[in-house]
């Protein structure tokens, strides 16, 4: 649906993006992560045909932004860096007019697409009296009115309490569930990444650090916190079942292993066990190891 190759982009003679390419499936859900100035934002208005690109390519569903822009971005919402809206016009006068500058408002498209993003009861008040999470409600439904194949998500749970979260996130996973929609967001809140998304692409200074699914971040070794009387006793018995020691307190056993083997053996060999719960590393873990340049 989306295709990015060797895209170049410098500021001022400082570079912002560094031959960036990665793609996205229909249907997927793909999550753009990165630090303050990895190049998130340019990429996405590279691929909006706000910024223009040094040099690369972006296709969408096969068609070049850079050659056909209008025909490119015909089937693609967005919520691009902060939302602006007349505050002094009602939510409704606002879609009406936005909509009206990219070839034409319906009404009962628009009703609909309130209905869903949950705003019916206060789309004709003035805009200036939206909390933060209803502004970024306006927003969506402004993004989903063309029917897009593509959407597109600049930080777009940023600022919103849990429950904005948490709905925000049941909202796309239903888009892409129910539509087959394409999304692609960028987020500094990782957790939802985890949750959300179908695979992941993660930046560095502009260059391509990590490409694919979330399940390619994992570990070779699964790991588990454990509280035993006699670590000296049960060493040679992790260590002859495969394991090792992680960590103070922590086993790590080749990935797919049971470990209910390991517990077995542990309490033949006469050592007590009082906890054994598996560690889960977590995307901010593996988000953080890349940006240091460590090796997973």
């Amino acid at each position: 649906m989306l295709e990015i190759k060797n895209l170049r982009k410098s500021f001022g003679g400082k570079p912002a993006l560094r031959d960036l390419s990665f793609s996205i499936g229909k249907g997927e859900i793909h999550g753009l992560l990165g630090h303050n100035g990895a190049g998130k934002s340019t990429t996405l208005g590279i691929i909006l045909g706000m910024v223009m690109a040094d040099s690369g390519e972006v296709t969408i569903d096969g068609i070049s932004v850079s050659s056909h822009r209008s025909q490119a971005l015909r089937k693609v919402g967005a919520i691009f860096e902060a939302p602006a809206f007349y505050d002094y016009l009602s939510g409704w006068e606002n879609l009406r007019i936005l909509m009206g500058y990219s070839g034409g408002f319906d009404a009962a498209a628009a009703q609909k697409t309130v209905e869903e993003v949950g705003l019916t009861q206060r789309i004709h008040s003035k805009v200036r009296t939206y909390s933060h999470g209803m502004r970024q409600r306006l927003a969506l439904a402004q993004a989903l009115l063309p029917e897009p194949d593509l959407l597109l998500l600049d930080e777009p749970t940023d600022g919103l309490d849990p429950e904005g979260i948490k709905w925000f996130r049941e909202f796309i996973l239903n888009l892409r569930d129910s539509r087959g929609m394409t999304v692609l967001f960028n987020s500094h809140l990782l957790a939802e990444v985890e949750l959300m998304c179908d695979r992941v692409t993660i930046l560095r200074q502009g260059e391509l650090v990590f490409e694919g699914a979330i399940d390619g971040l994992r570990e070779e070794t699964d790991r588990f916190t454990a509280d035993l009387d006699c670590w000296e006793k049960a060493m040679p018995v992790i260590l002859s079942n495969g394991g090792n020691m992680a960590a103070p307190g922590i086993i790590q056993i080749p990935h797919g292993s049971d470990p209910s083997i390991l517990l077995s053996a542990l309490v033949q060999a006469g050592i007590k066990l009082r906890s054994f719960s598996p560690v889960r590393r977590s995307l901010e873990d593996v988000y953080m190891e890349l940006l240091e340049g460590k090796k997973m």
